[in-house]
């Protein structure tokens, strides 16, 4: 292989056809069905299903062949299934994944900054879904072209895009299930959906939290009554729902007080933090209000807590008058969203069944608690790295980025990673990408590092061509 023209070949794409192809993605308001309940409808997910299945064959055409799978009453999915070159040893298929699906614009963007307008400046493509996570597929196309030019090879390799990650992936299990046997057996998983702590390096996600999450409605009175004449006889919902939360979280520490969300952290993992907080490395950039301090003083413990803890968050309410608006009234009702990011190795449904039934049972004053709208996915903990895959990341490491490799865990929920950990046990993870510090992914003014974009698709063609070997 020739990775003069190799590197060539994927800088000329990222300037060209590639960076040309995702302004064009940023376009679509694909949002995920989560955030559009009538997606059917508005076929802005078929439509970036389309735009990037017609942007692949264009590229690598005839020999990939491209399928929009869609199972009965399910976001479709992009399936693009590119054969071995001649000279790969290795009959393992690769799968590369990524999603097509967008978060909402989520508040007001900067001046000279829409959502759906593509903008480059300073080295980075602004746009929803640039960076979260349009690129990928236009990043695993690129690599193999490159390779292919240079002489390169691979194994069969699979491209994966689905349309409901930022739902959490709920249609995910069945595609895999129907896809199984056109699979086969799969050595090298490649996730293009994670991000690193800077943009100098190629970094390695080894593990995400699970999650799960509900609604949780507190109910007392079958409508609202004047505050001077119930209060003292009904205790206030909100009363009541600090009660229940105080049996999930120590409201002083976060700690959390169910064992089932609980998990200790492996000295493997545990070692990866303390190696990048010894280079100044991983800490997150957080726009802390003017005085407030993080929860720990220890860098360690704070990436601890955010790849390995259990934390509460409250996301949402409902049955709250803004404050213009709120009389002296008890309230009939409240009602919140509960987030609980879970340790990678906790099993998700058993937390959520295990929240349940905290929040339900002996509710104070024989209120109602009602549960609705819930949903949990398992993490994902990397197994360790083959002997081939730890010395081409040493090698790559080194020539495309001229720094040595490292790992972090995330914070966030990949339910592709679990799912695909579960069915094919065996199977090399290779879990990367280009975002890294103030991306800004599911917030305002989201944006891609194209010159790190650059890097990670070279870095991901040369791991590609040692796989073939492997």
């Amino acid at each position: 292989m020739d990775p003069h023209l190799l590197r060539d070949t994927v800088r000329q794409a990222w300037s060209g056809a590639a960076l040309a192809g995702l302004r064009e993605f940023v376009r679509i308001p694909a949002l995920s069905p989560a955030f559009d309940a009538d997606w059917v409808h508005h076929k802005n997910l078929h439509a970036a299903v389309a735009l990037v299945g017609d942007w692949l064959e264009s590229r690598l055409a005839p020999t990939m062949r491209i399928e929009v799978v869609q199972l009965e009453g399910r976001t479709p999915l992009l399936l693009a299934d590119l054969p071995a070159t001649g000279d790969a040893t290795n009959a393992d298929t690769v799968v590369i994944y990524g999603h097509l699906d967008k978060q909402p614009p989520a508040g007001v963007w900067s001046p000279g900054l829409d959502p759906w307008t593509p903008v480059e400046k300073d080295g980075r493509l602004y746009g929803r879904g640039a960076g979260d996570d349009g690129y990928a597929a236009f990043a695993a196309a690129t690599a193999l072209e490159a390779l292919h030019a240079a002489g390169g090879a691979h194994a069969r390799t699979v491209l994966l895009l689905e349309t409901s990650e930022e739902s959490g992936s709920p249609d995910l299990a069945a595609y895999l299930a129907h896809l199984r046997d056109d699979l086969g057996r799969v050595g090298l998983v490649v996730c293009l959906d994670t991000a690193g702590g800077d943009y100098e390096r190629l970094w390695l996600a080894t593990s995400l939290r699970g999650i799960a999450f509900l609604d949780l409605t507190v109910r007392v009175l079958k409508a609202g009554v004047h505050s001077g004449h119930a209060s003292g006889v009904v205790a206030s919902s909100f009363r009541i729902l600090r009660e229940l939360l105080d049996r999930i979280e120590d409201p002083r520490t976060g700690a959390i007080r169910l064992p089932e969300l609980l998990a200790e952290v492996p000295p493997d993992r545990l070692a990866e933090v303390r190696a990048a907080v010894a280079e100044g490395l991983l800490v997150p950039e957080i726009p802390l209000a003017e005085g407030v301090r993080p929860v720990a003083d220890d860098p360690v413990e704070l990436i601890l807590g955010n790849t390995w803890r259990t934390t509460l968050s409250i996301t949402g309410a409902d049955g709250l008058p803004g404050l213009a608006d709120a009389g002296n009234v008890l309230r009939p009702y409240t009602s919140l969203k509960l987030s609980l990011r879970l340790p990678p190795t906790v099993d998700g449904p058993a937390a959520l069944a295990a929240v349940e039934r905290a929040l339900r049972a002996d509710v104070p004053f024989g209120a109602r608690a009602e549960i609705t709208r819930t949903g949990a996915a398992t993490g994902w903990n990397a197994p360790p790295l083959a002997p081939w895959l730890k010395s081409t990341l040493d090698e790559t490491s080194a020539v495309v980025f001229g720094k040595p490799w490292r790992a972090n865990g995330l914070g966030g929920t990949i339910p592709f990673l679990g799912l695909f950990a579960r069915a094919y046990p065996d199977a090399q993870f290779v879990a990367t990408g280009p975002r890294g510090p103030g991306n800004n992914a599911h917030v305002p003014d989201e944006w891609l590092h194209l010159v790190q974009t650059e890097r990670v698709t070279e870095a991901i063609a040369r791991i590609l061509h040692s796989h073939a070997f492997s």
